[in-house]
């Protein structure tokens, strides 16, 4: 059953985060080699909520897929590369998914192989787009907006925004308590409801892919804790 990985690398000082920025080209030779991998990718964040075209020179993200999630929480954990990143890193976060929707592509691929959903446990959106430059301005003023949005909701347990081309590769993943909160969210009239028909009407992204998965799992920590376990649990 393929798993869906995606791990979270925040760096503490200039030479940390000068050394992950140089990663970003680097990783790509060693990627490839990592056993049993299959689709991946290497991505900056955003600052603030982390939907912004503005970097946050900080946090760096790997995303990958492996065959199942042994694989996946072996090699994310043992691998040269992984272990690199966390020797580097002041705090490192993997969260392992099941994918059980996909539409659309990434790079001319689909990466994600959809397995029936099990219903159990919180559910991932994942969005990724290319904008296209003629309408990238217009793009990024929407998005402060929807970022407000999302980070004023209530059942959002988690939310980041990466990407591999600052301004036009993005990425948007977010993790919600059940499928009914996720949908309230999409279908609530507002910037994003507005943002989605802007989308569909003027045609913004050269390419798009939207995913749903459920977690099946986490590795590490965030701020400090699971970005899993409520607060108020946590405290």
């Amino acid at each position: 059953m393929q798993t869906t990985s995606l791990s979270l690398f925040r760096f503490a000082g200039p030479g940390a985060r000068l050394w992950a920025l140089g990663m970003m080209g680097a990783a790509r030779l060693a990627m490839p080699r990592i056993p049993g991998i299959g689709f991946w990718k290497l991505c900056g964040s955003g600052t603030g909520e982390g939907f912004t075209p503005v970097p946050d020179t900080a946090v760096y993200a790997i995303l990958a897929t492996w065959p199942d999630v042994d694989t996946a929480r072996a090699q994310t954990a043992q691998s040269a590369l992984y272990r690199r990143y966390r020797r580097r890193a002041s705090e490192h976060w993997t969260i392992f998914l099941t994918p059980i929707s996909a539409r659309g592509a990434w790079a001319s691929c689909a990466p994600f192989m959809v397995q029936p959903d099990s219903g159990r446990g919180p559910i991932a959106a994942l969005t990724r787009a290319t904008v296209r430059p003629a309408v990238a301005t217009r793009f990024w003023r929407r998005v402060p907006d929807i970022s407000a949005v999302i980070g004023a909701d209530p059942n959002v347990i988690f939310k980041i925004g990466i990407g591999e081309v600052p301004l036009l590769h993005q990425v948007t993943f977010s993790i919600w308590p059940d499928t009914e909160s996720m949908a309230r969210f999409a279908r609530r009239d507002g910037p994003h409801a507005r943002a989605i028909r802007a989308v569909r009407d003027e045609g913004w992204f050269r390419e798009e892919l939207y995913a749903r998965f459920r977690v099946a799992g986490e590795s590490g920590s965030w701020e400090g804790r699971s970005p899993l376990v409520p607060q108020e649990q946590a405290a």
